[in-house]
Formats: C-alpha cells, sequence, structure tokens
C-alpha cells in the first residue's frame, strides 16, 4: 500500500493536488545528475540527453554520492523534491565505464532501472555534427529496429525500449500533431543475437529530416544524421514489482455524461431542443419607441370614434 500523506495547511494541500493523479497525467519531467567519479564521456552524454529533453528536463552540476542499486533512497528524495519520474544517472567506476542508468518512479518511490555502458569510441556529441538543428519542444518519430525489442518476454531490451519511449514522446496532452513539427527522427536499433553469453548491442541514432522538390505530388524525403551518436551494451537491471506496476499502470474510467436533447444530424451539425412553457405574449417586453406606446394607441382610437359624419343633416338655427 502507498504511505498516504495528510496535509497539514492549505499550501501543503495546494501541493498535494498538483502532485495527484489525474486522468490526464501531466508531462513527465527527466532529471540528470552525475556520481562523485562520472568520466567526462558520460558528462557529456548527460548533456546531449538534456539538451534532447529541453524543455522538459532539469540538470544536476554538482557530484553526488549515489549507489542507485545499492541505496536508491537519494534518487527517491531528488525525484520527491523536483517532481521529476524520470532520472538519468552517470557515473564511471573501472569495473563499470561510462555508465548511464536510467530510472522510473511511481509515488517518489523506484519503479524500475537499466544499466547502459556507453562505448567511448563510437560516441559522437551533437556539437561534432555541423548543420541546423531541429527546434526546442517538437515531438520526434521514433523507430525500433530488431528482433531483441518484440520479446515477448520482459528483459532488458523490452525495458530500454519502454525507457527510450518515456525519454524521447515529450509532451503527449494533445493528440493532435502538426506534419511541419516532424522535424527529426530517433532510431534505435539492436543487433541480431548471436549467442546466450553476447547480449546485442543498442545503437542510438538522431536524424534531422527534410522535405525537398520532386516535381510530383509528394515531396522528397531526405535524412541528415544530426547526432548524438551512441553505442550502449547492456548493463544491470531493476524489474519493477508486481503490485507497484500493476497500480502505476492504471487509467481512470472516464463516464461520458449524456446530454438530454442534444442530437447530431447527418451533416454532423448539433441540434439541441429547448422545452419552455406556455408564454403570454402580451407582456411580452418590447423596444421601448414613441410610435409603439399604448397610450398613443388609445387616443388615436378615441379620436376616430369623435369623428362626425358628414352625410347627418345639420339642425337649422332658429
Amino acid at each position: 500500500m502507498l504511505r498516504q500523506i495528510k496535509p497539514r495547511n492549505a499550501r501543503s494541500k495546494r501541493a498535494l493536488e498538483k502532485k495527484a493523479p489525474k486522468v490526464v497525467e501531466n508531462p513527465k519531467t527527466a532529471l540528470f545528475l552525475r556520481g562523485t567519479t562520472c568520466s567526462q564521456v558520460a558528462q557529456d552524454a548527460l548533456t546531449d540527453l538534456y539538451s534532447l529533453r529541453q524543455p522538459l528536463a532539469k540538470k544536476f552540476t554538482k557530484k553526488n554520492d549515489i549507489h542507485p542499486f545499492e541505496d536508491p533512497s537519494s534518487l527517491e528524495f531528488f525525484s520527491e523534491k523536483n517532481d521529476t519520474s524520470l532520472l538519468v544517472f552517470g557515473i564511471s567506476s573501472k569495473k563499470r565505464p561510462h555508465t548511464l542508468t536510467f530510472a522510473r518512479t511511481f509515488a517518489s518511490k523506484i519503479l524500475d532501472m537499466l544499466e547502459l555502458h556507453l562505448d567511448p569510441e563510437s560516441y559522437r556529441r551533437i556539437s561534432q555534427f555541423k548543420g541546423r538543428k531541429f527546434a526546442v519542444g517538437l515531438r520526434p518519430m521514433l523507430l525500433f529496429s530488431g528482433t531483441a525489442f518484440e520479446s515477448p518476454v520482459a528483459n532488458e531490451y523490452t525495458m530500454a525500449k519502454s525507457m527510450f519511449i518515456d525519454m524521447f514522446k515529450g509532451d503527449t496532452s494533445s493528440d493532435k500533431i502538426d506534419v511541419e513539427g516532424l522535424q527529426y527522427l530517433v532510431s534505435i536499433s539492436a543487433d541480431e543475437p548471436v549467442g546466450d553469453s553476447v547480449k546485442p548491442a543498442i545503437h542510438l541514432r538522431i536524424y534531422l529530416i527534410s522535405t525537398k522538390r520532386s516535381g510530383q505530388r509528394l515531396p522528397r524525403v531526405e535524412v541528415e544524421e544530426m547526432g548524438p551518436r551512441m553505442d550502449f551494451r547492456v548493463g544491470r537491471m531493476q524489474e519493477p514489482d508486481e503490485a507497484i506496476l500493476k497500480e502505476a499502470m492504471k487509467t481512470a474510467k472516464v463516464e461520458e455524461k449524456v446530454k438530454k436533447n442534444v442530437t447530431t444530424d447527418t451533416i454532423g451539425d448539433k441540434i439541441g431542443r429547448i422545452h419552455l412553457g406556455r408564454q403570454d405574449l402580451s407582456e411580452l417586453q418590447t423596444r421601448k419607441m414613441k410610435g409603439l406606446k399604448r397610450s398613443r394607441d388609445l387616443d388615436a382610437e378615441e379620436a376616430d370614434g369623435m369623428v362626425v359624419d358628414d352625410d347627418t343633416p345639420k339642425r337649422s338655427k332658429k
């Protein structure tokens, strides 16, 4: 069971309501932080991922003595303090060099974690690719290729696919997408498995999309690598608890209220029916004009009744 916090004042009540579950959830914010021993390669990778995640991202530059798989309490504290449900932690050691740990939280508690080891030989930063970049805040197109991502059994690669989707999908509050905003593609591929002892590598590539004239109705689409270029080896993983995962995957059932006397015709226009009681038109308020005054109408009727008929003979004077 999740711990229930009772607010002590109005300010804490508003803060809890802001973090409470909603029918339409807020966009997930990611927190990037480093450990006490973090190589320059891992720091550059954190910076590149931070720039791709903007504006839904926060980054710490100070060193933090954290060991996620041994004691994740510090990550949970930072997640609750900064209201971030995604965490990327960079650390480097002799046993695990250039390591990025991706973690997700639910109710400020660690849900699952995945460790990826970055290959420093093939790594290229965004600044090493010359050319134009995409605008901040746009949603990319995601492409996953490789049989490892389609495994029916949950493993490191299915978790990596879920992690990368949460990392790059951006703000999904709107279900409408502008075609002009599709400016870049995130391609994530995995090598084909050779044996049980060797795990396939994961390749992350970012491509910029440009359309050019083709002389036909559809334009010619070209892609250009924008960076960063990352190759990962899969490391340790922490699977989510079944009870917590079931709680995290719950969705609210929204029952739409049936609107009475409102229909839609074949064209798509909305038609409403209003029921009114019997109206007394004599008490209807009209525009106040001098020509429409009731007193003037009565004076005219009295004047008509006082008109003398010319055919009646006049009395002669004596």
